[in-house]
């Protein structure tokens, strides 16, 4: 190969790569941000979480505070509201985001939807057994500890991957917002109680967080759910009505 032709393939691939960033700065952005920080956030801190099974000094401090403000009307409340973080609690939610998909014919958000929802609780009830971090036994609870074990927390990323695919299925719409803000209370909430019953240190929670947002990301990066919408509507001018072909 001549030294003119290598410069010109070498001009040409250096003017492809450029276009390429530039049509796709978005999505990659997203693999930074929204999957590639958060894994290593998580990676830390299961590192951490490794070498110190029974808690970190800070945590200890955060769960005796919270566990200092115990009352039996909050019992009551973080027992119920506690079962609303679990996939079973979330089932009928669920269903109806997917029973609306289906009927909009919305398939590729529809695949989104239940791809990231069961695959978030697989990816949980497969790291919980690598990491075998047993649950903090603090104090005398009138809440039964779970059998599993605690890292990351499995009400955490159920939570936060309802509420991060909630996120990007409406971006763009007017939904958006108080999906960011009811949803942001609603997993917050959430890790409270977890918290609060003694079932859980804050390094599992926030484990979970991460490795939510990450999956919720990634897949969505992968099935593009919301390219749908275009979807639609480009079969709806193509496709000739019902009237017209009647």
């Amino acid at each position: 190969m001549s030294k003119s032709n290598f410069g010109k393939r070498l001009q040409f691939f250096t003017s492809f790569f450029k276009e390429l960033l530039l049509a796709r700065w978005r999505s990659l952005l997203a693999l930074l941000i929204g999957v590639y920080l958060p894994l290593q956030v998580f990676e830390l801190l299961a590192l951490e979480v490794r070498k110190n099974r029974g808690g970190f000094p800070w945590e200890l401090s955060v769960l005796g505070a919270i566990h200092a403000r115990e009352q039996p009307q909050l019992n009551a409340f973080a027992a119920t509201l506690t079962q609303f973080g679990q996939f079973q609690g979330m089932f009928p939610l669920i269903a109806a985001v997917a029973l609306l998909l289906f009927l909009r014919r919305r398939w590729r958000a529809l695949a989104y939807w239940i791809v990231t929802q069961y695959g978030s609780t697989i990816i949980n009830q497969n790291i919980k057994l690598v990491m075998h971090r047993v649950r903090p036994h603090l104090w005398e609870s009138f809440y039964p500890h779970p059998s599993d074990y605690a890292f990351p927390s499995g009400h955490a990323m159920s939570s936060m991957t309802l509420v991060a695919a909630l996120i990007i299925l409406t971006w763009g719409s007017r939904w958006c917002w108080l999906t960011v803000i009811f949803g942001s209370v609603y997993a917050v909430a959430i890790a409270w109680t977890r918290m609060y019953l003694g079932v859980h240190f804050p390094s599992d929670i926030l484990g979970g967080w991460m490795l939510s947002i990450a999956w919720a990301i990634a897949v969505r990066l992968l099935l593009k759910p919301n390219l749908s919408k275009v979807n639609t509507a480009t079969h709806r001018l193509t496709q000739p009505s019902e009237h017209s072909a009647s």
